[in-house]
């Protein structure tokens, strides 16, 4: 009998598939941008519906035809600058040097930390400035605003974001005049725009490795025991240990993970909400009450989840112009 010979299951590009320590994504890697505003913004994953759409790509075979094109709603309420951070180079990477709070902050943000009662902003300003020769990076701190979405919850999420600046001098100065300032979607992305998605997957719980790595199901003599879920073999003799590539039962999901080159196709207002909104809502989700965005493809997670987008850190050549929306399907997904 012929002996059976395929490649090896599942990619082990991302091991160990340990769960996230949060479900708040940590960005440790921002492009570089000369213009002086922000490089990211967070938004809650809504789900999803499909638009007929004419597509602009001059390469694409149905270029200037009207085509289908499935699409992830994100409803991105204003975010808000908290906080400044001045970073140093040192032996051991970028450490803090200091940081500077935003006062008259939202009195949501005492469920997630401690607000400084007696703070003087202005001295906190003037010591960043006096270390600004040290300084070799300024990214600023911001929170979301769940209270105003369809988000069951009021506590708001806190992450570090990136500034764009062609100096740490400039990129503090904007940084101060965004400080304690709402931002919304549009003052930092726009129609047409590529951008990278960052969040946490969908959390799958401990599964075998049929599941988890898609290994064959044993047939006929090799299921031992009328085992059939699980390897053939742990690994050889020698080296007398189980190798890390052996596909094995374990968590599954709930990873942090990075789409990169996602296409927005539009940034609609909140007085736009009509345009995408199903009647009752979106299944595990609501209303869309506030600024959405339309991003083209799926993204990680699932509803309500929060989501990352970044400015491209891998941008290719393709085209930035934003393609023409010819119908966006309000039909409600039950059941699909």
């Amino acid at each position: 009998m012929v002996r059976h010979h395929q490649p090896r299951k599942g990619s082990v590009a991302f091991s160990p598939r340990k769960r996230a320590a949060k479900e708040t994504p940590r960005i440790k890697s921002w492009p570089a941008d000369d213009e002086p505003k922000l490089l990211g913004l967070a938004g809650y994953k809504v789900g999803m519906t499909h638009t007929l759409i004419v597509d602009n790509d001059k390469n694409s075979p149905t270029n200037g035809m009207e085509i289908f094109a499935p699409v992830t709603v994100l409803e991105v309420p204003p975010i808000v600058v908290m906080g400044i951070r001045a970073y140093e180079k040192t032996t051991d990477g970028l450490k803090v040097i200091t940081e500077v709070i935003a006062d008259n902050l939202d009195k949501e943000l005492s469920r997630k930390i401690t607000l400084p009662k007696d703070y003087d902003k202005s001295k906190a300003i003037a010591k960043i400035q006096e270390t600004l020769e040290e300084t070799e990076d300024i990214k600023v701190l911001v929170h979301t605003n769940p209270k105003l979405a369809s988000v069951p919850k009021k506590k708001p999420e806190i992450f570090e974001c990136g500034i764009g600046g062609e100096t740490p001098e400039e990129k503090l100065n904007a940084a101060i005049e965004l400080l304690g300032n709402e931002i919304k979607a549009n003052e930092i992305f726009s129609d047409g725009q590529f951008v990278d998605s960052i969040g946490i997957t969908k959390g799958k719980g401990f599964q075998g490795p049929v599941k988890r790595w898609g290994i064959r199901i044993q047939y006929g003599k090799a299921a031992r025991s009328s085992k059939k879920r699980h390897i053939g073999s742990l690994g050889p003799w020698t080296p007398s240990r189980t190798m890390w590539t052996v596909p094995q039962a374990g968590q599954m999901g709930y990873h942090k993970r990075t789409e990169y080159n996602k296409k927005i196709l539009k940034i609609g207002d909140a007085s736009e909400v009509d345009q995408i909104n199903p009647e009752g809502g979106f299944i595990k989700y609501g209303l869309v009450k506030n600024d959405y965005i339309l991003v083209k493809g799926s993204l990680q997670g699932p509803s309500k989840r929060l989501i990352i987008l970044r400015k491209p850190m891998r941008a290719h050549r393709k085209s930035n112009d934003a393609p023409q929306i010819n119908h966006i399907s309000t039909k409600s997904k039950q059941g699909v």
